[in-house]
């Protein structure tokens, strides 16, 4: 799959949730690779701010990003749109603080994407692949984000509140194609209750009854009612009985839950890759959501590619045989066993090591470790079957090491184990030269990389 980008320019206004200012934000088309960015056009120098977890800087009512003393905050909506469409590169340039609360969802969005249109762009997608169970929890809240195995994406969320009028709630999304019919119009919510404190607390100056979800759960007398209106700036209300008090009604009965579900996916956004896995979000929150984002930006940053999915019961792509008529490589010095997986800028090529490899006799009797300048040779040969894809006739071609550079071992290779290599080209295919970057993996860590380039030359 390839990354996607807008196809043309697209601006919304309006004013923001807690400013409630009217601000502009222009979507603009970004090149592969970009990720998601966020630019104030209303500062000097108009500063970008990279759209990660790790530049979350406040949870409170929204997502908060900051670079410096640069800001932009209420980020979700907006990112759960980009994500939900695959979108993998923009740049959302801002002349405010905030993003416009627009009517407190992200139909806006998805109407204006979906006008605009997608298109691919060369870079593969780089997904998220999730391979274990991921948990992260708030034992003072009752919040938890628990992340499954899976082969795409898909997101259940439960929530619940002390309310009599919105207690236990439950929303799920199987498919993102669904997210623009099921979730996009599904508004921000807010308790009566709530307003002053969030008032005093310099928020939700844009808030009102077209933007919010108003909920009336507990028993308010009219005068203090009609004080709490002043405040927001709106119109006074009569209210006989708990429920919900906004001027548009619900969209669906458990719209605050399908809002949530809106919220989370938002927040994952900021991990700055595409996630496969079954996300199930229980009483989530922007805190717990970043706190997960933040995770899982701590490991990307520890290293900065996945280990391959390798399944063994799965046909390969090419066999020792293909591979045999592809390589002039014989024994002992034929180091790839089979490719599983093959894009047009990369590929995915198994060895396994056992005792009765040649080398070991002197490499060494007493503890046999693979020797690393064969791990290279290996990804090279990796490598170069890589780079005869790219010609017709591959079986008359060779490739030949010109350079290598930025070698890595960390951690020694033994029998028993399985080396997964791999490759992806670091530039375009120029004058039969290649320069590619190599990973070799045993289970899900690096054990050695190198960068290289090859030269592509027709056999006499």
């Amino acid at each position: 799959m390839k990354q996607i980008t807008l196809k043309a320019p697209f601006s919304v206004q309006g004013k923001g949730l807690h400013t409630g200012k009217v601000i502009k934000a222009e979507f603009l088309p970004a090149q592969d690779n970009y990720g998601f960015k966020m630019q104030r056009v209303d500062l000097e120098g108009e500063p970008i701010i990279d759209a990660l977890a790790e530049n979350v800087v406040s949870t409170t009512r929204g997502t908060v990003i900051a670079k410096g003393d640069v800001s932009v905050s209420t980020i979700e909506h907006a990112l759960a749109a980009l994500y939900a469409a695959g979108i993998d590169n923009c740049l959302v340039r801002l002349d405010g603080p905030e993003m416009p609360i627009l009517d407190g969802s992200a139909k806006v969005y998805c109407e204006n994407i979906a006008e605009v249109g997608v298109v691919e762009q060369k870079a593969d997608k780089d997904f998220y692949l999730v391979k274990q169970k991921i948990e992260v929890t708030d034992e003072a809240t009752g919040a938890s984000i628990v992340v499954l195995p899976d082969s795409d994406f898909s997101i259940d969320v439960m929530v619940q509140y002390d309310s009599p009028v919105l207690n236990n709630q439950f929303a799920s999304l199987d498919k993102m194609e669904d997210f623009p019919a099921e979730i996009s119009a599904c508004r921000t919510f807010v308790f009566v209750r709530e307003i002053e404190p969030l008032v005093k607390g310099n928020l939700i100056k844009g808030g009102d009854l077209e933007n919010a979800v108003v909920i009336y759960d507990s028993n308010i007398e009219k005068t203090e009612l009609d004080r709490l209106a002043d405040l927001m700036g709106v119109p006074h209300k009569n209210v006989d009985k708990f429920g919900y008090i906004q001027e548009i009604p619900l969209v669906a009965e458990n719209e605050p839950a399908r809002h949530k579900l809106m919220d989370v996916i938002g927040d994952l956004a900021l991990i700055g890759r595409p996630l496969k896995g079954k996300v199930i979000a229980t009483r989530p929150g922007h805190s717990i959501n970043t706190t997960f984002a933040k995770k899982i930006r701590r490991e990307i940053k520890r290293q900065d590619i996945q280990a391959p999915v390798y399944d063994p019961n799965k046909e390969p792509i090419m066999d020792n045989n293909t591979i045999r008529e592809l390589l002039p490589h014989r024994y002992p010095f034929l180091l790839v066993d089979k490719i599983i997986e093959k894009g047009e800028n990369y590929i995915v090529g198994v060895k396994n090591i056992t005792a009765n490899e040649p080398f070991f006799t002197g490499h060494f009797p007493q503890e046999p470790v693979l020797p690393g300048v064969l791990q290279i040779e290996a990804m090279a040969q990796t490598g170069g079957l890589l780079v005869l894809s790219t010609v017709d006739d591959p079986e008359h071609y060779s490739t030949y090491f010109m350079k290598i550079d930025n070698v890595k071992f960390r951690q020694k290779v033994v029998p028993g184990d399985t080396l997964i290599f791999h490759l992806s080209f670091m530039t375009e295919l120029r004058r039969g030269c290649a320069v590619m970057k190599g990973y070799a993996f045993v289970g899900e860590k690096i054990v050695s990389e190198c960068e290289f380039m090859a030269q592509i030359i027709k056999n006499k």
